[in-house]
């Protein structure tokens, strides 16, 4: 038993005692699905027991799969236009509220970061409400002579609907991200800035944005993530995720029907991994970007 104690509490083998729980469950429940989906998309899925190998047919019918290319150029406009708005708005926001200038700028904090704890299912509903004919923003337009626009109706407004919906949902929770960020940066670097005579834009360019890097670059990975992984809101906002036109497809609902619908397995891995790598890639090239490669002198 004295063996066994040693062993287990020895420095080198302790720390994957404590992680060994964590491993077993990743393991199982994220790398074995991972590598067997892989292992799906290269076949004729119908079943467990029924598995024909069939190579790179499935990826080579999605590049003439027209309904894959409309997904992922939805998926792509949604991704950016997200992060257009989610990262300079909950940014500029944060940086007010961390600058002392904002009365009770903890209370702003907190309801802007209520939406982000709201169920996504009720949010939907009560964005299909909101954005309906008579909804609440088509009446608040119509107080500046606006024209009540069909925002779920009308193919080239779906997908404005779903980044109005993803602004309010994320924006509390980036400005918690950055505010964060803000908070471990030195005071005195602001002080010995004000004493030389930068201004709040100067300030703000040259020292709270680039030692906001780290924070960014987080905030933008998982705003990339999470834009290319979205089904909840289209699959809610529209019922079913049957816009018009399929002008708010997106990958991720794309992937459900093909496997849960029309269950061809096969063709909705493929689609998977195809996804997952688009995403490797871009956060590669966000990292390379933000210069996280960089050795430091």
């Amino acid at each position: 038993m004295s063996q066994i104690k040693a062993f287990l509490t020895s420095r080198k083998i302790a720390p994957f005692v404590f992680l060994a729980p964590y491993l077993i469950l990743f393991s199982v429940f994220k790398v074995w699905p991972v590598i067997q989906a892989v292992k799906i998309s290269f076949t004729r899925f119908q079943g467990l027991q029924n598995q024909t190998w069939i190579g790179l047919q499935n990826y080579e019918a999605l590049l003439s799969n027209p309904r894959f290319s409309m997904a992922l150029r939805n998926t792509t406009i949604y991704t950016v236009g997200t992060l257009l708005v989610l990262i300079p708005l909950p940014l500029i926001l944060a940086v007010l509220l961390n600058s002392g200038r904002v009365v009770k700028g903890t209370v702003f904090r907190i309801v802007l970061f209520l939406p982000a704890l709201t169920s996504l299912v009720v949010v939907g509903s009560v964005f299909r409400l909101l954005l309906g004919r008579d909804g609440f923003l088509n009446s608040a337009l119509g107080l500046f002579g606006v024209e009540p626009l069909r925002w779920l109706e009308v193919a080239g407004l779906t997908l404005p609907s779903l980044i109005l919906l993803a602004v309010w949902r994320w924006t509390g929770i980036n400005i918690m991200y950055f505010n964060a960020g803000l908070v471990n940066i030195s005071k005195e670097l602001y002080e010995a800035a004000a004493i030389d005579g930068a201004n709040a834009r100067q300030i703000f360019w040259r020292i709270t944005l680039p030692l906001l890097k780290p924070t960014t670059l987080f905030v933008v990975i998982i705003s990339i993530i999470g834009g290319f992984q979205v089904f909840v809101e289209p699959f809610i906002l529209f019922v079913n995720g049957e816009s018009p036109g399929n002008s708010a497809l997106t990958i991720a609902v794309l992937i459900y029907r093909t496997a849960f619908l029309s269950f061809q397995f096969g063709p909705a891995a493929a689609m998977g991994v195809i996804l997952a790598i688009i995403i490797f890639i871009l956060s590669l090239l966000q990292f390379r970007y933000f210069g996280a490669f960089k050795k430091e002198a």
